[in-house]
């Protein structure tokens, strides 16, 4: 099924700010009452799991990996709700400390190349994307907050590569937030030219142990998403760890 990208950011705009709020409030409701998913939303207890297990820490990624480049879409309007889910003009994220270490080797080798990161997203509060699920009923796009997702665990990232010479990003045949089949891994019907930059995106981050997402050409997780529980916790918290 193909979705007509345009007519669904329109109409998800014309929703409104009332829907995001009160799909928060709905979060904060259900995450403790259901019993089926837990949710960490204090920082001490997040910050006794880190202390328990360093595993478990949140790391800045501008911190960690020289030269990344780092461009949350949801800290502004350019995405497909049309408007900032997170604090405008965001400028650093998260993700746990393998899956930040792993993305540092990621980096490594394609600077080698002349290459470099760009990242889209990577730690989503909870919240947000209980927000988004009232916007699309449809897991090959969103996280069904009943589960969680990899962003609210810490252990996934959207992302594309860059030129470091020019700065522009490579080719991928559509761009971030692309809800049609050929955002898909699966759709081929792109010069080779643009098969071949996914390819290198995919081989090298599978390389230092990510997991693609079929129909989504930037996402990649971390494994063993069960060690990692769901935060909602807002960034200025965890940058404070």
């Amino acid at each position: 099924m193909i979705i007509n990208f345009q007519k669904l950011r329109a109409i998800l705009f014309a929703l409104g700010l009332s829907i995001f709020l009160g799909s928060i409030s709905r979060a904060q409701n259900t995450s403790n009452d259901s019993g089926q998913l837990k949710i960490i939303s204090d920082r001490k207890e997040y910050v006794s799991q880190v202390m328990a297990d360093s595993n478990q820490r949140m790391v800045e990624l501008t911190k960690m990996i020289p030269g990344l480049v780092i461009d949350l879409r949801y800290a502004g309007k350019n995405n497909f709700v049309g408007k900032a889910m997170y604090k405008k003009g965001l400028r650093y994220t998260f993700l746990r400390l393998p899956a930040a270490r792993a993305l540092l080797a990621v980096q490594s080798e394609l600077n080698a190349k002349g290459l470099g990161l760009k990242i889209y997203d990577a730690y989503r509060p909870y919240s947000v994307t209980v927000a988004f699920w009232d916007l699309i009923h449809d897991e090959r796009y969103v996280a069904n907050p009943a589960k969680g997702s990899g962003h609210n665990r810490g252990i996934a990232t959207d992302l594309t590569i860059v030129n470091l010479k020019t700065g522009y990003e490579l080719d991928m045949g559509t761009g971030f937030d692309n809800f049609t089949d050929s955002a898909h891994h699966s759709f081929k019907q792109f010069p080779d030219s643009v098969l071949a930059n996914r390819e290198l995106l995919k081989s090298t981050m599978e390389k230092y142990g990510f997991h693609l997402f079929e129909t989504e050409w930037w996402h990649y997780f971390w494994g063993g998403a069960e060690a990692f529980p769901v935060l909602d916790l807002d960034f200025h918290v965890l940058y404070k760890n």
